[in-house]
C-alpha cells in the first residue's frame, strides 16, 4: 500500500516563490512589468539583464513568478515613484567619510528626507537645473554618494533590531546626488541645507532591481563603489556602516510608522568631493556608476537643463 505526502496548496505556492531580483522593465511589447531578472553568466549586476521572468500579483504581498520570459527593453526604477511615500536618507554613517570631512562621529543616526519627486531610474539623466549650476561667483560643487537602499515591505513601529529585518524587503543601490554649494556653502554650518543641496528632482537614482533579504541574508557584508568617467572614486564594504540596517530600521521606527515601499538611503563611504583638498566636481556630461555587490549598478549622466 502506498502512502502519499499531502502538501497543503498554499505551502506549495510558498515554496515555489523565490524572487531574487526584483526589477520593473519596458519590454519589446511597449508594457510595463515586474520580473525577477534573469541574471547574465559570471555577473550578479541586474543591470546587464536582458530577460526576466514576469512576475503576476504585488511584490509585497502575494505574487507568483511564472514561466514566461520576457526581453527588457529598458530598466525603469524598481517602484514607481509616486508609491514610495517617504525617502529616508542617514548622514554620516561611515567613519572614513566622517573623517574625511572633518565631523563628529554621531551618537544616534542622523536623518533627513528626499521628496520621491528625487527618485530616477538607474539610467536616466541626472538633470541639473540653472539655480545649481554655477553663477557669478556661485561655483556648482555637484557631489555624488553610493548607498545600500533598503525597501521595506510592511509597517513597522517601535520595532527591535531583531524585528527588523522580518519588516525587509531587499536591497537595492542608490546615488545620493548632493549639491555642496546649497547643502552648506549657501546654508552654512553647523545647520547646512540639506533639503535644498539634495532634494531635486532626478537626484536620486536608484535601482537597478530589488534584491531580496532571501537572496542577501546579511548586508553589512557588501562591496560597495563609485565610478566617475569610469575612474573609481569610491570603494568600501556595507561592513563600514556605523549604525547597521537591522538598527536604522528599529531606530526609524521609533514613534514613527514605516510603511511598505518606503525606502531607506544608508549613508556613504568616503571619496567623495567634498572630502578631497582639490575636488573635481561633478559637471554636464559626467558619467557616475554607483554599484553594490549582488544587487548591480546605477549609471547615469549629469545633464544640465
Amino acid at each position: 500500500m502506498r502512502h502519499f505526502l499531502l502538501i497543503p496548496t498554499f505551502l506549495v505556492f510558498c515554496l515555489s516563490v523565490r524572487a531574487q531580483r526584483f526589477v520593473r522593465f519596458i519590454s519589446t511589447d511597449g508594457k510595463e512589468y515586474y520580473g525577477d531578472a534573469i541574471l547574465p553568466t559570471n555577473t550578479t549586476d541586474a543591470a546587464k539583464s536582458t530577460h526576466a521572468k514576469v512576475i503576476k500579483g504585488d511584490i509585497l504581498g502575494d505574487f507568483q513568478i511564472t514561466k514566461q520570459t520576457k526581453e527588457i527593453i529598458s530598466l525603469l526604477a524598481p517602484l514607481p515613484s509616486e508609491r514610495v511615500r517617504t525617502v529616508r536618507c542617514v548622514g554620516l554613517n561611515y567613519v572614513s567619510h566622517i573623517n574625511e570631512t572633518n565631523q563628529t562621529i554621531p551618537q544616534w543616526p542622523i536623518l533627513f528626507y528626499k521628496p520621491w519627486t528625487s527618485l530616477n531610474t538607474p539610467s536616466d539623466p541626472i538633470p541639473v537645473s540653472e539655480g545649481y549650476q554655477t553663477q557669478g561667483d556661485f561655483i556648482s560643487k555637484m557631489d555624488y554618494e553610493t548607498e545600500l537602499v533598503i525597501v521595506m515591505k510592511k509597517k513597522a513601529f517601535n520595532i527591535s533590531d531583531d524585528e527588523a529585518l522580518d519588516h525587509v524587503l531587499g536591497y537595492t543601490v542608490g546615488h545620493d546626488v548632493s549639491h555642496r554649494g546649497w547643502q552648506i556653502d549657501r546654508g552654512g554650518l553647523p545647520q547646512p541645507q540639506f533639503s535644498m543641496g539634495k532634494g531635486a528632482d532626478g537626484w536620486a537614482p536608484w535601482g537597478p532591481a530589488i534584491v531580496s533579504t532571501k537572496e542577501i541574508p546579511d548586508p553589512q557584508t557588501l562591496n560597495i563603489w563609485t565610478k566617475v568617467n569610469g575612474v573609481m572614486e569610491q570603494n568600501s564594504s556595507t561592513a563600514n556602516m556605523i549604525f547597521g540596517v537591522k538598527h536604522l530600521v528599529s531606530f526609524f521606527s521609533m514613534g514613527t510608522t514605516l510603511l511598505p515601499e518606503d525606502v531607506i538611503f544608508t549613508g556613504t563611504p568616503s571619496g567623495v568631493n567634498l572630502g578631497k583638498t582639490n575636488p573635481t566636481w561633478l559637471t554636464n556630461g559626467d558619467v557616475v556608476e554607483v554599484g553594490l555587490e549582488n544587487v548591480g549598478t546605477c549609471t547615469n549622466v549629469i545633464k544640465y537643463v
